[in-house]
């Protein structure tokens, strides 16, 4: 079982989403000696409250029922045990697997990309304001730490602010920036961006991406010329292409999930500001209804605070321990 080093990691994500959790489910067994459909109907309530989604809370009740008889006493232990054990299978995660805190180390950010692909190049997409450019620049600054040659392509060209910020973000990291003027091309930037990195020999490669969603067929299109383009210095082509999700809008960002899946090929996804959400349910939601792995969580406004998501460490600190025993 992870204990002190795991709980630590993840706390600010989960925190408000585990209160609210936990009260509603103390209030819904208070006092019960059988689970019955009312303790189930509770549970759904709690549950939809941290925007985990209709269909995967549905999936877990449906669970529960089939694990636990109608005239069978179920403590808050009991309960919790089963919750975490349930939300752990969405996750794919082996909670058997037994690790001491000391034989826990938290993953690095480059083990997150395979550098037999080099450069490898991520594609960021994601709406105004979920965090995208912020991110951008806490996965560079990172990466630039653990060792690696980064370099940044800044195809927002219809937003300043957005090149403005990847600026000043490219210079904290210490890392290259390819920018032009306001309402260019974005393929060019992605293009000039993908040969200099060739050229300066780094190892990966991260392009914003305008950060709009007027319609699908606009999305597709210009995402479809920057691939192309990027094909144009490596016939592989973008390695990734990653979308920023804010966890604080709950049901939003499962609408954006869909809506960007639904126009390009998403393959990886960082969600943001769980730190001041009790929606940190969103998180699982979207795994389990789209199947996209989830790399990176931010849980702060510091570089620190953007996490590679450890599936296991989520789960633990969800439903500590300490929370079984209470």
């Amino acid at each position: 079982m992870l204990t002190l080093q795991v709980m630590g990691i993840f706390d600010k994500g989960v925190k408000k989403t585990k209160a609210g959790l936990f009260d509603r489910l103390s209030r819904a067994i208070a006092g019960k000696s059988t689970v019955s459909d009312d303790i189930l109907d509770a549970i759904e309530d709690a549950l939809i409250a941290t925007d985990m989604g209709v269909d995967t809370t549905l999936k877990i009740i449906d669970n529960l029922e089939d694990r636990v008889s109608r005239d069978k006493y179920m403590s808050m232990d009991e309960l919790i045990t089963m919750l975490r054990e349930e939300i752990a299978a969405l996750l794919d995660v082996n909670l058997d697997e037994q690790k001491s805190d000391e034989d826990y180390v938290e993953p690095t950010f480059s083990e997150q990309f395979d550098f037999t692909r080099k450069p490898y190049v991520i594609l960021v997409v994601g709406v105004n304001g979920v965090g995208k450019t912020t991110t951008i620049g806490k996965i560079a600054s990172r990466l630039r730490a653990e060792g690696k040659k980064v370099m940044i392509g800044a195809a927002d060209t219809f937003r300043a602010a957005a090149v403005d910020q990847l600026t000043i973000w490219a210079e904290r990291a210490g890392v290259d920036i390819v920018k032009q003027q306001m309402g260019s091309d974005p393929a060019s930037v992605a293009y000039d961006t993908v040969k200099s990195a060739v050229a300066k020999g780094a190892d990966v490669v991260l392009i914003d991406t305008a950060g709009r969603l007027h319609n699908r067929i606009d999305l597709m299109n210009e995402l479809t010329k920057i691939k192309n383009v990027i094909k144009k210095v490596i016939p592989e082509g973008a390695s990734d292409v990653m979308l920023v999700l804010d966890g604080s809008t709950g049901q939003n960002a499962f609408q954006q999930a869909g809506e960007f899946a639904k126009a390009t090929d998403i393959s990886s996804l960082a969600v943001t500001k769980l730190d001041g959400s009790a929606k940190g349910g969103v998180v699982i939601g979207i795994v389990d209804k789209y199947r996209i792995p989830i790399k990176f969580i931010g849980i702060g406004e510091g570089v620190e605070d953007l996490k590679v998501f450890d599936k296991r460490a989520y789960v633990e600190n969800l439903f500590s321990e300490e929370d079984i025993k209470k």
